[in-house]
């Protein structure tokens, strides 16, 4: 990625390296987060949590609407540097980089460190929008800035605000859930048809069987739905997918620079 696209005006943060291996998704969650989701409670509460979510909305909105289109790459915490996957994304982040795009995950390891350290290493912005979870999640070290987000539905919403296109690795619960909401947002039109790419063939085949022989034959989707799904075991051939994509139809440009405003935060 060339200089202009490293834009001076976003403050750069550089992740402290782990001190311990970071545990996903484990342990009781925050008191405070139970209550929020219980039901209803006293209006003066609810206020409160509603002013503390347009915070949290804002402190995303400022620093992310400074980036260069960015492409945010959802994938297992799990997976360790050895594993086939962690390479797999960790080149797709090189080669995303190179073609002049800032990469975004969630900001903590596994694939998410994989794709962030390729775009670190390409020379590369890579930014990660971290989650709190029981146990800290610490962000991973290959990020020029992270943003750490109470709710997830909030950080779900950066990575698909800020993004031309998404790619999917292997991976969980989270990752079926980001993969599927974009593609939700893509069929009810209320985002436009970005490329939307699942990386790994053996790994989604099943996914994918489901949906021709169950979502399809029993009408719950149509065929183009399940179209949607761009499926490649090739770094190489993701991006440029999403090159000869996005650019010519979203006409992206690059090294804007945009004047802050220190009273929204920026």
């Amino acid at each position: 990625m060339s200089d202009a696209l490293q834009d001076p005006s976003v403050h750069h943060e550089v992740a402290p390296p782990h001190s311990a291996e970071a545990k996903w998704g484990r342990g009781a969650a925050r008191s405070e987060e139970v209550r929020f989701l219980a039901g209803p409670q006293k209006r003066s509460v609810d206020l409160v949590r509603a002013v503390r979510i347009f915070y949290e909305i804002l402190r995303g909105f400022r620093p992310l609407h400074f980036l260069a289109p960015c492409v945010s790459v959802f994938g297992s915490a799990r997976f360790k540097p050895a594993n086939p996957y962690y390479t797999l994304a960790q080149e797709t982040g090189w080669r995303l980089a190179h073609a002049g795009f800032t990469v975004m995950t969630g900001g903590g390891p596994g694939i998410m460190e994989a794709a962030n350290r390729g775009a670190k290493e390409a020379g590369g912005y890579s930014i990660g929008c971290n989650i709190e979870l029981p146990h800290e999640q610490l962000p991973n070290p290959y990020l020029d800035r992270w943003i750490t987000f109470r709710h997830f539905f909030v950080r779900k919403l950066m990575l698909v605000k800020y993004s031309y296109a998404f790619i999917a690795l292997p991976g969980g619960f989270g990752t079926l859930d980001e993969i599927f909401e974009v593609a939700t947002l893509i069929q009810t039109e209320k985002i436009v048809e970005f490329p939307l790419i699942l990386m790994g063939r053996e790994y989604w085949a099943p996914l994918l069987a489901f949906m021709r022989e169950r979502l399809i034959t029993g009408a719950t989707i149509d065929p183009r739905d399940a179209d949607r799904f761009f499926v490649t075991d090739s770094a190489e051939e993701a991006v440029d997918q999403i090159t000869k994509t996005v650019i010519p139809r979203f006409g992206l440009t690059y090294g804007k620079k945009l004047k802050k405003r220190w009273w929204l935060w920026e």
